[in-house]
This record gives structure tokens, sequence and C-alpha cells, in this order.
């Protein structure tokens, strides 16, 4: 009957189903109109759902098949908080229910491209197998390994006329090499990507709502962390670094270090950086953005943030502080 209770749902795949997709008792009670004593109630045991209440935890908050609230125990699935260590505790707590479903996603085209190609990737050249990087090592020596090995020359990409164009090259030439690359719009706008390691088919998932060249950058930093064999979840806004752990700290710089001297060579950038007047501050915007439109990178640069070439590439690395309109954050 409509308003008998779902006979038979285990309140652990309850309480798992609501933790999969980062929402609180409170977040629920409130889409189900409900109170959340009475979904407390459904978890602890006490009560159970009608089985309309049931369908729409199932198919439209928590998007999972019906079957799955009869099983006896929560089936085996990663949880965001244990793949990505690239992300602050706090942050970690309040990403998106979009964002979590969007996570699920790429690990369903993972599962599907292993039955497509029966676990084996159908490019012949694996860029993971290829190059490993150390954050031990040079930057801009192990950037110049991960160009060559693309075959992206300089004078390809300063020929390259639109930023979309630039993407679609970066993307096509990283896909030959046998990383499978997914966009979709995220309604959390401030995740600028992730990636997904795997022995045979790694993923790289950016959020298309950001601009093509903020995609560009996301996409050879999330490649970074794949080169270190690991999973990466990066935010538009770099401030979120300063908050992790020493070693997850250094782990971000690295791949914006390295996502940066791969966009953007130290040595034809200093080069390049000679025609500024000696104080960059009095630059024109034509200086800004011919050099912007050499690399295919953010249009629309502030004098502050090339203060001084020689800084290195910790000063390439804070066009990374920019957020997707152009604009210091």
């Amino acid at each position: 009957m409509k308003h008998d209770s779902a006979t038979g749902v285990e309140p652990e795949i309850l309480r798992w189903a609501r933790k999969s997709v980062g929402l609180t008792v409170t977040d629920v009670a409130d889409m189900l109109k409900r109170h959340p004593e009475e979904i407390e109630a459904w978890e602890d045991g006490r009560a159970a759902p009608t089985y309309p209440q049931l369908e729409k935890l199932a198919y439209q908050i928590y998007k999972r098949p019906l079957a799955i609230f009869f099983l006896p125990s929560p089936p085996e699935e990663a949880l965001p908080q244990r793949e990505f260590r690239t992300l602050p505790d706090a942050d970690m707590q309040t990403l998106a229910r979009d964002t979590y479903l969007h996570i699920r996603r790429a690990h369903a085209y993972q599962i599907g491209l292993q039955e497509l190609f029966d676990g084996h990737n159908p490019a012949e050249r694996h860029i993971w197998k290829a190059i490993t990087l150390s954050q031990s090592q040079d930057v801009a020596s192990q950037a110049a390994v991960i160009r060559d090995y693309l075959g992206i020359s300089l004078d390809q990409q300063t020929a390259w006329k639109s930023d979309e164009q630039a993407l679609k090259a970066w993307r096509k030439t990283i896909e030959g090499c046998g990383v499978f690359i997914f966009k979709a719009a995220f309604k959390q706008k401030d995740i600028s990507g992730f990636c997904l390691m795997d022995e045979h088919l790694p993923v790289i998932y950016l959020n298309n709502s950001t601009t093509k060249t903020r995609q560009i950058f996301s996409l050879l930093h999330e490649l970074a962390h794949l080169l270190l064999s690991m999973n990466g979840l990066s935010k538009l806004d770099a401030s979120y670094i300063d908050q992790l752990p020493k070693r997850e700290k250094e782990i971000e710089r690295f791949c914006n270090a390295i996502a940066a001297e791969v966009l953007i060579p130290g040595r034809d950038f200093a080069t390049q950086a000679k025609q500024f007047p000696t104080d960059v501050e009095n630059a024109n915007e034509a200086h800004f953005s011919d050099l912007a439109d050499r690399y295919g990178v953010l249009q629309h640069f502030y004098p502050r943030v090339f203060k001084s070439v020689w800084d290195g590439l910790d000063e390439l690395v804070a066009r990374n502080d920019l957020n997707s309109e152009g604009q210091q954050t």
C-alpha cells in the first residue's frame, strides 16, 4: 500500500547512501519536507520510509537503484574523503551533492571503459607508464620531458588561434597518450577538476563551467597528479593549499609548478619578459596581452602578477591565484 512502510530496508544502507552524497540528516529532511527526527528513526531502525518515500530517496536524492536499499550491507565503494587527500578536511566536508555525483559518475565511466576495452587501454602510448614525476627532482626538466612526450612545441602552441583551439589540442594530445578526459558543468563552481588514477584507464574530469584557459591549467595539474600515481581534486582558489597538511601542501604546489612550467616554459617566459619595462607595474596592457596570447593562458593579467620575472617558478605559479575571470582573488 502507498502508506505502508517499506519492509526489509536496511538502516545501515540508508545512512551509507546519505553520506555517499555528502548530505546531513537535516538536508534530507528538508528535501523530503519531513522532520529530521523521522529521518533519524529510519537510519537507526526504529521506523522505515514508505515505498513512495523510499523511491524519492533512491531516484531523486541519492541517485541509487531501489534494490540497493534491500542489500544486507553497503556495497564496496570508496568515499571522496578517503580518495582525495588534496583538499583540507573542512573543504571535503562541504563538498556539494552535485560534486559527489560527478565523482561517482567518473567511477562509472571507468568501470564502463574497463568493460568496453576488456581492461586494456586502447592507446598505443601510456604517459603515466613512461613518465614518473618526483618532487625531489627539478621541475623545469621534468616539465620538459612531459612536453617532449606530448610532442607539443612552443611553435605549435603559439600558433593556436583561440583558447578553444588550445584546449582541444591539449586534450586530444593527452587523450592520445591513454588518459580519458571528461567534462561537465559543476554546480559547485569553486571545483576546477579531479582525476582518478588507474593502472590501465586513468581519468581526468574537468569543470566545464570554468574558462577554457582555466580548464587547460586544470588539465595539466591533474595530469601531474596522475604522473605521481595518485588521485587529485583541486579548487579554483589556490588558497586552499595553505590549509593542507605539509605533505599534501607540497604535492599541490608541485603539481601547480609542473602545470605552470609545461604551459609556460620558464626559459621562454624569461626571454619574453625581457621586453617588459624594468618596473613591471608600468607595463601597458599590450605587453600582458601579447604574453597571454603567446601561451594561450588567462587573457587579462595585472602588472603585479609579474612584479619580477626573476622570482622563479613561484611567480609563474602565482597565476593560479587568479579566478576564472582573470581577477586577483
